[in-house]
């Protein structure tokens, strides 16, 4: 099987400051859709760093088809991570292991569609 693993990178997710926006980055790969996100999720680009607040990145995978906001909260599985460039690696590192670990779920319903 590892050689039907395709990674998704961090380069792939944009930088911490989109985040920052109050944006949220869906994607989907190979089957798996997922969303990260900062929460909360608000536009604090402008605002000095001391007064952000506590704010970790959020990231959800679910099967395809369907987006974030019309799958069911029980096919999503959430994670959160700093909010931080290390949170951010952290969380690229889990969707990658979700790939992986629930890689026949994916091929499953990417055959499907």
């Amino acid at each position: 099987m590892e050689d039907k693993i395709i990674r998704i990178e961090n380069k792939d997710s944009y930088g911490i400051t989109y985040y920052e926006h109050g944006q949220a980055y869906l994607g989907s790969h190979r089957g798996m859709r997922f969303r990260i996100a900062r929460n909360p999720m608000e536009d604090v680009f402008l605002t000095p760093p001391d007064q952000k607040g506590e704010a970790v990145f959020e990231v959800t995978v679910w099967p395809e088809p369907f987006c974030y906001e019309a799958t069911p909260g029980e096919a999503k599985t959430t994670k959160t991570f700093p909010f931080d460039m290390e949170g951010k690696e952290q969380a690229v590192a889990w969707l990658n292991e979700q790939y992986e670990i629930r890689y026949d779920e994916w091929e499953t319903v990417r055959a499907k569609h």
